[in-house]
């Protein structure tokens, strides 16, 4: 559920999808009109899960933003994968060693690993598959993920043709070296995202970019294959036979492409799936059912604020926008206690939190400070040369249309704007993916997108994901043009950049945290984007449903899916 990649918050927030649709059946065609068709598929162990708000963003691991979730764990594997608390561990690796000073990470494979069609797979496949992600004719988003890979940029830029045999190393079938261009610890943990998952060459190159059509043709090496995938009703998996672990107990796993958060809950109510997200309003009283589970998540929800738009470049009227907010008042009142409203970037739960971060312009609540936000637009204004706000360019405000509770938030923030500082900001929903695809085309631009409601949910557990992945230049996550800017604060916000980039290279863990929570303050207060709250996730589940858990990642890992079934 990423970015936003955006992950879309993984669980609870995730997969952003179109209108309610004709149900799949257990053997994934026609459809059905019994209410309790699960409970009847459920003792044949086939679990039916919604894929809410529209059609997966991709398929195809080098290019999904929401790298982290099902289904991209289940059908393809890498080397390394994390497990529920984050720990990253061997997958497709059976061990691997860092060479002295940091920068070659060589991997040996498990023996006798094959695709979902039976065709070997080997350390050729992983550097295919790596290379493919960063290589410019794959057109992937997120490939900045592999951005520490020695000449990454001389690569994806056209520079250079290849990495294999530079920083992509076949030494024999079983082993890889992949070499860094500087000392990091997180490297595996970005390593674990889906562009490093290994595909199958042999579809890749026959069908091109309409490869993820032909998934069932022995695409992946995950616990599940592909049976069936359509655009329109979802994806229907069954295990994996050619799996290097422990073999599924479901027989069978049905994706079903889904409305919004709400409808899908009343269906999932209805018996028509085993699981679902609980809309906020609804969390009280589902609360005490059998079923019902909630995780606090590592995860957050916030109004991006574009940097190249007049009059957002000025840092009076970005701290003016956040002040006038008491997010306890609208949060609580639309989302409720479950949440919690928050200014921080890095979240509670993540290494480097800063729990004595102060906010903009010195506020130490959620609640904001509307006086001091009406003196601050005022100036802004005077400095941008606005004789009134009436003066002020239109400025639009783009939401996902599939979470119900993000567009009443938003018409909330809308609505102070205007009643504590005059401001009209107009709304405007999108779909899901389109306001992911909105987000990345405003690199570097004053459009599409001038604000929107963005979310976050995190990839590793370290807070490199939640600022120099976000912030620092040629980052493609890097919406708001933060550093790179006509603003006058321009050459201070490039200085938070820089130590943000030393920060990544710093060996020494309790320096390096320091180096991470000075530079969050000074962004804190630069307001790059405002954090409405900290996420949580809460579902509701058939009580038949034995082993699927909520963990504050957001997903569930790969190997613990061999551990779900129904009881009968």
């Amino acid at each position: 559920m990423h970015h936003f990649r955006k992950k879309s918050v993984t669980l609870g927030m995730a997969s952003l999808f179109s209108i309610l649709v004709v149900l799949l059946s257990a053997c994934g065609g026609g459809s059905t009109g019994s209410t309790n068709a699960p409970s009847n598929l459920a003792s044949k162990q086939v679990l039916r899960e919604p894929v809410i708000g529209g059609d997966f963003d991709s398929l195809d691991p080098a290019l999904t933003a929401g790298g982290l979730g099902d289904p991209i764990n289940l059908i393809f594997t890498g080397l390394v994968s994390a497990d529920d608390q984050g720990n990253i561990h061997d997958q497709l690796a059976a061990s691997h060693q860092v060479s002295s000073d940091g920068l070659t990470y060589t991997f040996k494979l498990r023996s006798s690993l094959k695709f979902s069609d039976g065709t070997k797979l080997d350390a050729n496949d992983v550097a295919y598959s790596i290379n493919r992600a960063i290589d410019p004719a794959t057109k992937s988003e997120v490939s900045s993920y592999l951005s520490l890979l020695k000449d990454y940029s001389q690569f994806s830029s056209g520079k250079i043709k290849t990495l294999i045999g530079d920083s992509i190393i076949v030494k024999d079938p079983n082993t890889i070296d992949l070499v860094i261009s500087k000392p990091a610890s997180y490297f595996l943990q970005a390593l674990n995202y889906s562009t490093s998952f290994v595909v199958n060459k042999n579809l890749t190159t026959k069908y091109g970019a309409k490869w993820v059509d032909h998934l069932g043709e022995g695409a992946g090496d995950g616990p599940f294959k592909v049976k069936s995938y359509s655009h329109n009703t979802g994806l229907v998996l069954v295990p994996n036979a050619n799996y290097y672990k422990e073999k599924p107990k479901l027989q069978e796993l049905d994706e079903v492409i889904t409305g919004d958060r709400d409808s899908t809950f009343k269906s999932m109510k209805a018996g028509q799936f085993d699981l679902a997200p609980v809309p906020p309003a609804l969390d009280a009283a589902n609360k005490p059912l059998p079923g019902y589970q909630t995780s606090p998540a590592l995860a957050s929800r916030f109004i991006g604020m574009n940097y190249l738009v007049k009059p957002l470049d000025n840092i009076k009227v970005r701290q003016a926008l956040e002040l006038a907010l008491n997010r306890n008042l609208i949060v609580n009142n639309i989302i409720g206690p479950s949440v919690t409203p928050s200014y921080h970037i890095i979240p509670n739960g993540i290494p480097g939190y800063n729990k004595d971060l102060i906010g903009p312009d010195g506020i130490t609540t959620p609640a904001g400070d509307q006086a001091k936000a009406k003196q601050l637009f005022q100036q802004g204004l005077q400095e941008e040369g606005y004789s009134s706000v009436s003066a002020v360019p239109p400025l639009t405000l783009s939401y996902a249309l599939s979470y119900k509770a993000g567009a009443d938030t938003m018409a909330a923030v809308t609505n102070e704007w205007k009643q504590v500082l005059g401001l009209n900001v107009k709304l405007q929903g999108v779909q899901g993916n389109d306001l992911i695809a909105q987000e990345f085309a405003t690199v570097g631009k004053t459009g599409p997108l001038q604000m929107w409601y963005g979310s976050w949910s995190t990839d590793y557990l370290d807070p490199q994901d939640w600022t120099t992945l976000f912030f620092d230049k040629g980052s493609a996550n890097n919406t708001f043009n933060y550093g790179q800017n006509k603003s006058t604060n321009a050459a201070d916000q490039q200085a938070v950049q820089t130590e943000l980039e030393k920060a990544d290279v710093t060996t020494d863990q309790a320096a390096r945290m320091k180096m991470y929570q000075d530079a969050e303050q000074k962004l804190v207060n630069d307001v790059p984007y405002i954090t409405t709250y900290q996420s949580s996730y809460s579902y509701l589940l058939n009580p038949k449903l034995k082993g699927w858990k909520l963990f504050p990642l957001g997903s569930m890992a790969t190997d613990d899916w061999a551990n779900v079934y129904f009881t009968k």
